[in-house]
């Protein structure tokens, strides 16, 4: 079994993202599943791009999205990833959409198919705060978790995805008034979700 677990560079002018970090420090095994990391692009056109031959090649049965959510106080577990790109700054290469669909005559929305509550739960059966999320907003997040949906689907592949949003991690909030959490409990999370996740 196969694993794909991501995280993003960092954006908005953060030196790092707890997202990537979290993801770099995962073990290379966990259960049965291989995990095969890697960092995405805060780009809308390069996750377009880039994502589909990341799956392709890999070929995984699940599939974990995670990207720093600054402001959110706990682990949020997204439920669904709509089909538009709308930001309110740039991305990494200086684009900024409005109100563009990411793929054109594609399905308004995709639900994540791996067992999101069955992960909160996990999550604060281990003392980690977490939550569904309804919402993984319009910026690249969102625009990642679509696309692997979406290619998903229309390859007719039997591979779970879904998306995990985090906070940031204290080094990133000591002059600004943020919520944090710490980078390890944000790596155990990252790893439990995948243990739900591969479970039969």
């Amino acid at each position: 079994m196969k694993v794909l677990v991501t995280g993003f560079e960092p954006f908005g002018g953060e030196k790092i993202n707890p997202s990537w970090e979290a993801v770099k420090g995962l073990p290379e095994k966990i259960k049965n599943a291989e995990i095969i990391k890697h960092q995405l692009p805060v780009s809308f056109k390069g996750v377009k791009e880039k994502l589909p031959k990341i799956i392709e090649d890999v070929k995984p049965d699940v599939v974990i999205l995670t990207g720093q959510a600054g402001g959110r106080v706990n682990i949020t577990v997204e439920r669904v990833a709509i089909n538009v790109m709308d930001a309110r700054m740039e991305d990494n290469e200086g684009y900024k959409p409005e109100d563009e669909p990411i793929f054109e005559d594609a399905p308004a929305a995709y639900f994540a198919t791996i067992p999101v509550k069955r992960i909160v739960k996990a999550l604060r059966e281990n003392k980690i705060p977490s939550m569904v999320s309804n919402s993984a907003g319009t910026y690249v997040c969102n625009t990642a978790m679509y696309t692997a949906l979406h290619y998903i689907a229309v390859n007719g592949l039997e591979a779970k995805a879904g998306f995990i949003h985090v906070p940031y991690i204290p080094e990133q909030v000591l002059e600004k008034p943020q919520p944090s959490m710490s980078l390890e409990m944000i790596r155990r999370a990252v790893e439990i979700a995948i243990r739900e996740s591969i479970k039969s």
